[in-house]
């Protein structure tokens, strides 16, 4: 019996379902660089991961998982190259100490340690937005990515139940030509991110402080309060 075989109710426990929400993390510094992540636990997150919604229901996702060394370590250099003016522009204008500081620090700490990472596993989804629309526009870009991004999101759910960490990433895109000639990813596919996978050390992690919804939420015009 699958994961996805256990469930034929609805009754969920809320406790755990929003915790598992809420304290789903972007995870860098935390991530176990040295403890193995067996395929067994990954492909049961990835099966979970394609019960998400796709456009049109075409299921045009696909993932590419990276565990060789000497490729991880030349796809660290790309998203290194990739993101050299992001990650020294963000750490050059951070404030020591405050939440931008930590994750300029923690960002750079990612691209610094990217190759050890035990796995990474690259989101595709089949198509290119330039053949999808004579003039690429926000429809297409929307349909497009609007069919892999709810699959990687939970993705990194099932990771965080099973005590793995994530981090959604997208540097290396800069440069996602020599991504792709270094992995053997077709002209017909498109690289929807970058995603590093291990088990953290330790496992408490705490909601993120963010605005209230009901400054952010407007009731049928924009900048309408909602209440």
């Amino acid at each position: 019996m699958t994961s996805i075989d256990r469930f034929d109710s609805a009754d969920f426990d809320l406790t755990q379902t929003d915790a598992l929400l809420s304290t789903t993390r972007s995870v860098r510094k935390r991530l176990d660089l040295t403890r193995a992540v067996p395929d067994d636990v990954l492909l049961e997150c990835l099966e979970l991961a394609v019960q998400a919604p796709t456009g049109s229901n075409n299921q045009g996702w696909r993932w590419l998982v990276v565990r060789d060394d000497s490729t991880k370590q030349q796809l660290a250099e790309i998203y290194r190259r990739g993101g050299a003016e992001y990650l020294a522009t963000s750490a050059a204008n951070a404030e020591p100490g405050s939440q931008s500081g930590r994750v300029a620090t923690s960002a750079n700490y990612l691209a610094e340690h990217l190759g050890e990472v035990p796995v990474i596993v690259i989101p595709l989804i089949i198509g290119r937005l330039d053949q999808l629309s004579s003039e690429p526009n926000t429809a297409a870009a929307a349909g497009m990515m609007g069919s892999i991004l709810p699959a990687t999101w939970s993705l990194q759910l099932a990771l965080r139940s099973r005590g793995l960490g994530s981090c959604f990433t997208t540097l290396h895109l800069n440069e996602e030509a020599d991504a792709a000639e270094l992995l053997g990813i077709p002209p017909h596919m498109t690289q929807a991110g970058l995603i590093p996978v291990a088990y953290t050390t330790g496992t408490s992690f705490r909601s993120a402080q963010r605005p209230p919804v009901e400054e952010i939420t407007y009731l049928d015009r924009y900048k309408k309060p909602i209440r």
